[in-house]
């Protein structure tokens, strides 16, 4: 039981990924949207932590933010399952950077990275579903 107590995080994406992605997929637009947010998220945690010191570390969490923005803007501009696509690897590449964050147990809280990068994983495989 503890284990399952530990895991709390993942079991809340799962379960937060299940009603966002069963019932239908969200509009594209949205989830684009989504995509831009979740990086301002790390810059709030950063800030609100003190970990954004050095430079290079607020350096990095912007230029992630710009990099998330571009994918998501390519995947709203590109039509159909393509553009489903460059969204899923949008969404797949945060879970990576939340599995980096998660690993290094910097800027956010290591709760927030597991739900996050489960949820951003379940986002990218539903895409990816939706786009076949």
């Amino acid at each position: 039981m503890h284990s399952l107590t530990h895991r709390w995080p993942t079991l809340v994406a799962l379960a937060l990924a299940g009603l966002t992605f069963v019932d239908g997929m969200p509009a594209p637009a949205f989830l684009a949207g989504v995509l831009v947010t979740m990086p301002l998220f790390y810059l709030l945690f950063g800030a609100l932590r003190g970990e954004l010191r050095p430079g290079r570390v607020l350096a990095v969490q912007l230029a992630a933010l710009a990099g998330f923005a571009a994918v998501a803007l390519l995947a709203v501009t590109v039509a159909g399952a393509l553009g489903l696509l460059v969204l899923a690897a949008g969404w797949l590449g945060h879970a990576g950077w939340d599995a980096v964050h998660h690993l290094r147990a910097r800027v956010v809280p290591r709760a927030w990275s597991e739900w996050c990068g489960v949820f951003d994983a379940c986002g990218a495989l539903a895409l990816v579903l939706a786009a076949l």
